[in-house]
């Protein structure tokens, strides 16, 4: 079975009962939860689309987020991760949105920004922001990316209380 797959069914499962459609915006998960969830017979019913935001390009081109905020606060940030979830649900005809940008690692972390290090943000059609800075250390990337997506599912799971 798939890792998050009870999580992403019960998140599924409460979305699909108050008629809200989820989408992605992903950057160090490649895609990972939006394939937790499409994993779930019936996802279709709720998954509206991903966004594999991985480079800079790609979340300022689907996501419209300016430039200039990645340059100033960087991929991996508060700032960005809001961005991307609010554009995530600007782009789409979702309810909410689930945002993910982070070091994965091996490499690319520094001093502020350590390996391990990962934005989640949760936008709902409501207003509603929520955001999680979590360090998960160098556990490995495969790791990081699982863990990220549990607790991806965790902050959506909080919107949708």
């Amino acid at each position: 079975m798939v890792p998050g797959y009870d999580e992403a069914r019960a998140i599924l499962d409460r979305a699909k009962a108050r008629g809200l459609l989820i989408t992605t915006a992903e950057s160090c998960t490649g895609g990972l939860i939006a394939a937790t969830l499409a994993a779930v017979p019936g996802a279709s019913a709720v998954l509206e689309r991903g966004f594999v935001t991985y480079s800079n390009e790609a979340k300022s081109d689907l996501l419209g987020i300016p430039a200039s905020l990645i340059m100033v606060h960087g991929a991996v940030s508060r700032e960005v991760a809001i961005a991307m979830a609010i554009g995530a649900l600007a782009h789409s005809p979702a309810d909410i949105a689930v945002a993910v940008t982070g070091i994965a690692g091996p490499g690319g972390g520094t001093a502020n920004k350590p390996v391990g290090l990962v934005h989640i943000a949760v936008h709902g059609s409501d207003g509603r922001d929520l955001h999680e800075e979590v360090r998960f250390g160098d556990i490995g990337r495969h790791e990081v990316q699982r863990r990220t997506v549990l607790a991806a599912f965790a902050l959506m799971s909080q919107l949708l209380d």
